[in-house]
């Protein structure tokens, strides 16, 4: 399978006025073309500069950053970005903001073929009907599931998302991580998850990649093999099979921390 995102050796800090802040060391990362790649680790480790360097919105001090064969030097049209926060501009409609990407990156599309992809993916996340509200007339998790529909409307290479549903209830988090996967299964796309959410990493992710305490560096990467077969199920996250890769990602997230793992309890 073709590496759709390959970070080489890639080493950065940030300047500070008490000097250098390293940030990143030497990292390591490759994701499979239509794969869903979830990033853990501890807290200000570097997982959201992973993201901007995938997008293109900063250099590293050492090391490549390949999408789709290309060495990324710059911003990236074909990189799709959701975030905790998803900001909507109050103005337009949510048709409208979800039409924005075509308006920048497809200026030469015509407005009827704009409107019919809008539509067609406000449809799939159950929005039908809202396309003419404003931001703020939509619960937080209706809006969420906007923002996503903004960040594939154009068909980015890759969907970069920092915490998407962190700031959500349990209950709506988990009916967008169903979201999500009725999504890949009718417009696949390749994407990167940056959660603090061990199980959210294990229900959406192919693979989870645990970075070490900073400067980052690849820890362990956990091929995920989900119980049963076809469109994921939360049900899923209660087997056996789930709690171990949960187990081994805890003892990892301690690792990271430089904390003693803690021992399994059978």
């Amino acid at each position: 399978m073709t590496n759709l995102i390959d970070i080489k050796g890639v080493t950065h800090a940030y300047q500070t006025p008490n000097g250098p802040l390293p940030v990143l060391d030497n990292l390591n990362v490759s994701v499979p073309e239509g794969e869903f790649a979830a990033v853990v680790g501890p807290s200000g480790c570097g997982k959201s500069t992973l993201t901007r360097l995938v997008a293109g919105l900063m250099k590293p001090d050492q090391g490549e950053v390949w999408l789709h064969g290309k060495l990324v030097k710059s911003p990236r049209k074909t990189v799709g970005m959701a975030f905790q926060n998803p900001v909507m501009l109050e103005w337009r409609t949510i048709l409208q903001n979800v039409m924005l990407p075509l308006e920048i990156v497809a200026p030469g599309m015509p407005k009827k073929q704009r409107v019919e992809r809008a539509m067609e993916l406000l449809d799939l996340v159950g929005l039908t009907g809202f396309e003419n509200k404003r931001p703020s007339e939509l619960s937080g998790g209706m809006r969420q599931r906007a923002s996503l529909c903004r960040a594939i409307v154009h068909k980015p290479d890759v969907l970069i998302m920092d915490e998407p549903f962190g700031a959500l209830d349990a209950f709506t988090r988990e009916d967008l991580w169903q979201t999500m996967h009725e999504l890949r299964a009718k417009e696949p796309f390749t994407a990167v998850l940056i959660t603090h959410d061990l199980r959210e990493s294990v229900y959406l992710g192919d693979q989870v990649i645990v970075l070490s305490g900073r400067p980052a560096t690849t820890q362990y990467v956990l091929d995920v093999h989900y119980p049963g077969e076809g469109l994921r199920k939360l049900e899923g996250l209660y087997t056996p099979e789930c709690a171990q890769m949960l187990a081994t990602l805890r003892e990892q997230i301690q690792i990271a921390q430089g904390r003693q793992p803690e021992p399994a309890v059978h």
